[in-house]
């Protein structure tokens, strides 16, 4: 007599049938590692609690926020703290306390989010942002989960907005920190931020990618296919673009270089006059 699937079983094969029909393909490894989240966590692919990005499996808002409702969360408090939060950059800082019991003393979590660390879909949105985030650590420390949450993945931005109308050149403003808010310029101050690049350097590779003599001669188009070759190779090997980008760095000035001409002529000058 074949036994009988279980619930889990049964919610593990939805699983991973909800993820096929999204087009994600699983080797053995993510199989064993999406068994052992649907029996510890009881998640669902299909309703969004858990989410397979970048070789990985993530856990999501929703998800989090049923893990605690079936375990019969007391409550979470969020406060933004002041000290830290920047109303005029539009940077927030947020922290939350998971209390999973009317006697417990709570589990505290911070989130941060600024127009550079969110996505252009949210943008404007940081501080509510900020709270999710918090939210997400505060609890995933109260009820030990391990994996990390989508929301709090900062480098995640989506896709690059396709560029509309004629090609025309890209102003340096454009791409140059702290000025205007161009989604290329965003996108390229972003990889800038996450991967701890000169800025400076980058910009004068740009340049050279693109085969411009100044990167405001560039086409949008060319700029956009820089800031996906710059976060493909700072992902593959982020040594070896710190390499590329170093070959860019102003050559240091030595002393013989600040010789002038007429210097080194003069003794040559005071033999000639002395033969006369």
């Amino acid at each position: 007599m074949s036994q009988r699937p279980t619930r889990l079983t049964k919610l593990y094969r939805q699983n991973i049938q909800s993820a096929r029909r999204k087009g994600v393909r699983l080797s053995p490894s993510d199989t064993t590692s999406l068994r052992e989240l649907t029996t510890r966590l009881k998640l669902s692919v299909a309703a969004g609690e858990l989410i397979f990005l970048e070789g990985g499996w993530y856990v999501t808002h929703t998800g989090l926020l049923r893990i605690a409702l079936r375990r019969r969360c007391a409550g979470i408090d969020v406060r933004l703290v002041g000290s830290l939060s920047d109303a005029h950059n539009m940077r927030w800082v947020a922290k939350a306390t998971v209390y999973r019991s009317l006697t417990c003393k709570g589990f505290a979590g911070y989130g941060d989010a600024d127009p550079y660390n969110v996505s252009p879909i949210v943008r404007g949105a940081e501080m509510r942002v900020a709270e999710t985030r918090a939210v997400n650590r505060a609890l995933r420390k109260a009820y030990g989960i391990g994996i990390c949450s989508v929301e709090e993945l900062g480098s995640f931005s989506g896709p690059l907005p396709p560029a509309a109308g004629p090609k025309k050149p890209v102003r340096l403003a454009e791409v140059t920190i702290g000025n205007g808010h161009h989604p290329l310029r965003d996108s390229l101050c972003l990889l800038i931020r996450q991967h701890r690049l000169d800025a400076a350097l980058v910009k004068a590779y740009a340049a050279d990618y693109c085969d411009v003599a100044e990167l405001r001669q560039a086409t949008r188009e060319q700029v956009a296919t820089f800031i996906k070759h710059l976060a493909e190779y700072a992902q593959s090997d982020r040594e070896g673009l710190l390499c590329q980008l170093n070959s860019y760095a102003p050559k240091p000035v030595t002393a013989a270089a600040v010789t002038t001409p007429n210097d080194s002529s003069q003794p040559e000058q005071e033999k000639a006059r002395g033969a006369a």
